[in-house]
């Protein structure tokens, strides 16, 4: 009679969903579709040594395996966080047997960034004598995490956090499974758990295994999006990036910062903290907030905001929240300008609506014997030979094309002086268009 413990264990729905193919991959349709650089190396049966970057439950692992598997390769795996040198030459010398059975070995490191640099460079022998074909899994940037040495001998390719569209695909296959088959969300619902997963396949897949097994016990076939409110609580409180408050109170936090108000803007970003958001978010939409409502006023903001965000990402909370809260006050206490952000959007607009005009001859470079012949460079005026390093009265448009004036800088902060000078620098075009007497 079997016990209790000889019962396999069941799989949990992540797994059992796994793609097995580059064609099951959702997301990452930019490496795996035909003619794209993981499709394009299967093909050729000739594997490379590669780091995948990106976000966690999009596929890393998954595409490490498959590709082991497509080029017929040992597949050995590590984890940064757990192993360390004993593993690392244990996993060599199983690479070296499989080489001596004719077998080649692909030798996946997840969190690859963990490893120092010794641990690292333990991998450059093997992978230049060709004894392993190294793909390392990072969710952080591998220019600053990954040595250089391994650098240069991978390829990096970024992936994606899959898209609502994805997560929705992935939901129909949960529901092909026999167990869930009489079940459905309704749209409101699904919507709710995949913004909850914020493009994190594994989560969207582990929250939907905690959802439809909760409402098999209320017996439960059609669930609404109070249901998954109720079911996954906090959890949905804490990571739903869709839900109608967390738009709000950052809305809240964006136009505090906007309207000068530094108090309510830290009022709101504290706000949002307490409930639970994620401060690598907050710390991106301070970034944008620089650059969209500040501008050319205060250049100094975006460093403001982009030291803070690295600031986070050094100490983590609570000590790094402190840079970005002092960022908010900041913001909101700067000259505001949207004058660039505006100017950008304009010509963004003028040139989808215009041809695609030749640059003129006089801005293209001639590095052939050809090229000067044709006339490429002529008389193009060099801005540093002329007088305040201006070539008064050139032209950089197309030809036949006034140049749009989009960019109007206010008279707040550093856009006074911008404005003085491109006033200045106009008037000196106007006068070497006037005929000489």
């Amino acid at each position: 009679m079997q016990d209790m413990f000889s019962t396999p264990p069941v799989q949990p729905l992540a797994e059992r969903l796994r793609p097995q193919t580059l064609d099951d991959v959702l997301g990452q349709e930019h490496l795996t579709a035909p003619g794209k650089p993981l499709h394009t190396a299967l093909s050729s049966g000739v594997p490379h040594s590669m780091l995948l970057w990106g976000s966690p439950g999009i596929g890393k692992t998954t595409l490490a395996r498959i590709l082991a598997q497509g080029f017929q390769a040992g597949f050995i795996s590590l984890s940064a966080v757990f192993s360390g040198v004993k593993d690392i030459r244990e996993a060599v010398q199983k690479a070296e047997k499989q080489w001596l059975q004719g077998k080649r070995t692909i030798l996946f490191v997840d969190e690859v960034h963990r490893f120092n640099k010794a641990q690292q460079d333990a991998f450059l022998p093997h992978v230049e004598s060709g004894l392993i074909t190294f793909i390392g899994a990072t969710t952080e940037n591998p220019s600053f995490e990954v040595n250089s040495a391994l650098l240069s001998r991978a390829q990096v390719y970024v992936l994606k956090p899959l898209r609502r569209a994805d997560l929705k695909i992935l939901a129909d296959k949960v529901f092909r499974l026999p167990e869930y088959a009489d079940m459905r969300l309704s749209d409101d619902a699904l919507n709710a758990v995949a913004e909850s997963a914020d493009g994190d396949a594994r989560r969207f897949l582990n929250l939907m295994e905690q959802l439809l097994n909760a409402a098999k016990v209320r017996r439960l076939f059609e669930i609404e999006k109070e249901f998954v409110a109720e079911s996954l609580g906090t959890q949905l409180r804490r990571f739903d990036k869709g839900g109608e408050q967390f738009y709000n109170q950052i809305s809240a936090l964006h136009k505090s910062v906007r309207g000068s108000h530094p108090n309510a803007a830290l009022y709101w970003f504290c706000r949002m903290l307490d409930g639970g958001a994620d401060p690598r978010y907050l710390a991106r939409r301070l970034i944008q907030m620089a650059w969209e409502d500040i501008g050319l006023a205060d250049p100094r903001a975006f460093q403001v905001a982009t030291d803070a965000a690295a600031t986070y990402e050094r100490l983590g909370s609570p000590e790094g929240e402190l840079a970005l809260a002092q960022t908010v006050l900041y913001l909101a206490s700067a000259a505001k300008s949207n004058a660039g952000y505006a100017a950008f959007k304009r010509m963004r607009e003028f040139v989808r609506s215009h041809s695609s005009d030749p640059v003129p001859v006089h801005l293209c470079n001639a590095p052939t014997q050809l090229m000067k012949e044709l006339g490429y460079g002529r008389e193009y005026r060099y801005a540093h030979d002329e007088p305040h390093a201006y070539a008064a009265g050139e032209t950089y448009m197309p030809e036949g094309m006034e140049e749009p004036d989009f960019y109007q800088p206010v008279d707040r902060g550093l856009e006074i002086k911008i404005a003085e000078k491109l006033s200045w620098l106009k008037s000196l075009d106007e006068k070497a268009k006037q005929p000489e007497n």
